[in-house]
């Protein structure tokens, strides 16, 4: 049997505003907009995985047992430039492990995103096959 993780499911509190995040930010695509369970879901691609955002306000305003979502990306400095250019405010730049770049994203409703490149050719043998 084989699983993986298809989509993460987020609260939001202003639907037009989350959809141009994910869609401007991280080149996502809106590949369905429904009613379901009462409400409007929008199902954004964004490479292989994808985010259903719900269109109801976050019934808790902390990120719970979730730290992050980690977005992978092949350009960083690219996308951070976009990001800030959509006006978003970064804390820290990116920090830069040799074989594995990231910063970490605040995204509306205090979701909080890790977005990373790899070096697959420095990775450590031990990740090879996790993330090769």
């Amino acid at each position: 049997m084989a699983c993986h993780v298809h989509h993460v499911h987020i609260f939001a509190s202003d639907l037009k505003k989350s959809i141009d995040f994910y869609v401007n930010g991280f080149g996502g695509t809106v590949v369905a907009d429904m009613e379901m369970a009462g409400a409007r879901n929008i199902f954004i691609q964004i490479g292989k995985g994808g985010i259903n955002l719900y269109d109801q306000p976050p019934k808790h305003r902390v990120r719970g047992n979730i730290h992050h979502i980690g977005i992978h990306t092949d350009d960083i400095e690219g996308v951070v430039e976009r990001l800030k250019s959509m006006g978003v405010k970064f804390q820290k730049g990116i920090a830069d492990f040799g074989f594995w770049k990231y910063v970490m994203v605040p995204a509306p409703d205090d979701i909080l995103i890790e977005l990373f490149e790899m070096d697959k050719s420095r990775l450590p043998e031990n990740l090879v096959e996790y993330f090769g």
